[in-house]
């Protein structure tokens, strides 16, 4: 039987609730509640007509009902201020009031399985990373768990949403695939994305465990798998941290397999995003060379898109890190260039975290309006929550506003949501910046030494080193240190540090560097 209402219809003989050409995810206790209401709405069904139709007469709490109808609302476009097509009647029950057509079957076309693959041409890939959702297969041997797998699939979908760099196909297209045993490349086609995420879900004695990978729908390669296990104890709590936990995993998997590919593209193909991929390696680099690469790679981007709003905010990072870093030839020209790329970025979108964090962190080093710059790292951390990018430029901001604490915990984010990110030693240089001004120096020396490991051609955890082994008093460490930020910057010198911006407020720092005795 189908019923059809307004433009959904439910096919009882498939469990399957349509809008147009669309699946619509219900869980089995939603799709059977409307199912029955339904089925009776010529008449009002009471509580106990509904408790003993889908829970067959067990005991059920009157929250976990109200559950239930507000996702049933839910699922057909109504809500419980509307009552569009449900109808709640104070202290007698509830009613189905729209206008239902019957069907006993469905039409010959309708039940054959289409050929997609025969009828319809592949959908040509976007020009960014893009990326399918499937839905999560339940492995809890309860089918009414399978709604917590569903969220786990909301969530995730929803926070690769927050990244523009990323194409995510919506959750209602991924889920017409629900229930069925799939080719990957087939959904690749289907869908037009590059990258598919598939995963399983089981929950038992109070854990549960969310199985994820991640595979190429071109290639058919698996691109990243892994697994997660937490204690079951707020339902939804508990999918925040997951999807967090997944998406953090998953995102430099993504971008480190695109930059691959656009490593390995033939240069006379090279487009606008192309040019942004090759030049992300050069910048996490940060050498006197990459930086200088990365300038020339963005600048063609910009020559291709003038509209490429991170293009714009990357070059700005670039040139920006030319001068704090002592490589520019001219100064004034890199700062100018820095100053005009941010405002550039920022008119074409003001609204994206990573735009917005490299603009703060930029303007911070550059301009010094630290109340406008703090209320755009706070910005680019409200959007996304979930972005190394914002939490890393936060850290920045505060840091060089003179917050060391606020510093700290944004650095501590960062690294919590991406820790293996190509950006890591830059986070640990601010974080070890923040601990000098707090008079934390073991603290500032432990982080430092993470910082070279990660990258030991940075001359800023030189800096911080020779700085917290002065002030401890520990003088033959802090020559050694100070000998890496002359072999690492050979230029470098106390009053040329201070002007390439951004420490006003490291009023410890500069004194342990004069202790270490550094070049004035």
């Amino acid at each position: 039987m189908r019923y059809f209402f307004e433009d959904y219809a439910l096919d009882t003989d498939r469990r399957e609730l349509h809008r147009g050409s669309n699946v619509v995810a219900t869980a089995p206790q939603v799709f059977d509640l409307l199912n029955y209401l339904i089925r009776n709405r010529d008449r009002v069904v009471s509580k106990d007509d509904l408790v003993n139709a889908i829970w067959n007469g067990r005991i059920v709490s009157d929250v976990a009902l109200t559950t239930r109808l507000n996702a049933a609302r839910s699922a057909i476009g109504d809500s419980g201020e509307e009552q569009r097509l449900i109808k709640t009647l104070p202290r007698k029950g509830f009613r189905f009031v729209g206008v239902v057509h019957e069907e006993d079957r469905p039409p010959a076309a309708a039940t054959a399985a289409p050929s997609h693959a025969a009828s319809e041409p592949a959908l040509q890939l976007p020009d960014k990373p893009s990326i399918a959702v499937l839905p999560f297969e339940n492995m809890s041997g309860d089918p009414e768990q399978q709604y917590f797998a569903d969220g786990m699939v909301e969530e995730i979908t929803t926070a690769l949403s927050r990244f523009k760099w990323l194409f995510v196909i919506a959750r209602n297209s991924s889920f017409t695939f629900k229930g069925r045993a799939v080719d990957i490349k087939e959904v690749g086609l289907r869908l037009g994305v590059r990258y598919v995420l598939e995963g399983s879900v089981r929950r038992s004695s109070g854990k549960v465990r969310i199985a994820g990978q991640l595979i190429d729908a071109v290639t058919g390669a698996h691109i990243w798998a892994d697994r997660f296990e937490r204690d079951l104890t707020d339902v939804f709590a508990l999918q925040d941290e997951v999807a967090v936990a997944v998406v953090s995993a998953i995102e430099p998997k993504l971008l480190q397999a695109e930059i691959a590919m656009a490593a390995r593209r033939r240069p006379e193909n090279l487009t606008a995003y192309d040019f942004y991929l090759q030049a992300l390696p050069h910048y996490y680099a940060s050498t006197r060379e990459g930086l200088a690469e990365a300038i020339r790679l963005t600048h063609s981007g910009l020559k291709l898109d003038p509209r490429f709003g991170f293009m714009a905010a990357l070059a700005s990072s670039c040139h920006s890190l030319n001068v704090t870093m002592g490589y520019s030839a001219d100064p004034q020209f890199d700062r100018r260039e820095a100053i005009r790329l941010f405002h550039l970025a920022l008119s074409i979108d003001d609204s994206d975290p990573v735009t917005l964090a490299h603009a703060a962190v930029v303007s911070a080093f550059m301009v010094g309006d630290w109340e406008s710059e703090i209320e755009m790292a706070d910005r680019a951390v409200a959007l996304n929550p979930n972005s190394f990018v914002a939490w890393h430029g936060r850290g920045w901001v505060y840091r060089i506003a003179g917050l060391p604490e606020e510093a700290i915990r944004s650095f501590e984010r960062a690294i919590r949501v991406s820790p293996v990110d190509p950006q890591l030693h830059r986070s640990l240089i601010g974080m070890a910046m923040a601990f000098i001004e707090l008079g934390r120096f073991e603290e500032a020396i432990m982080a430092a030494k993470k910082a070279v490991r990660q990258n030991p051609a940075h001359a800023a955890s030189y800096r911080c080193l020779a700085c917290a082994f002065a002030l401890l008093g520990h003088d033959a460490q802090a020559r050694e240190a100070a000998a890496g930020v002359i072999e690492h910057d050979p230029t470098f010198t106390i009053s040329t540090y201070i002007a390439r911006g951004g420490q006003a407020k490291a009023k410890r720092l500069i004194e342990g560097l004069r202790k270490a005795r550094l070049p004035e």
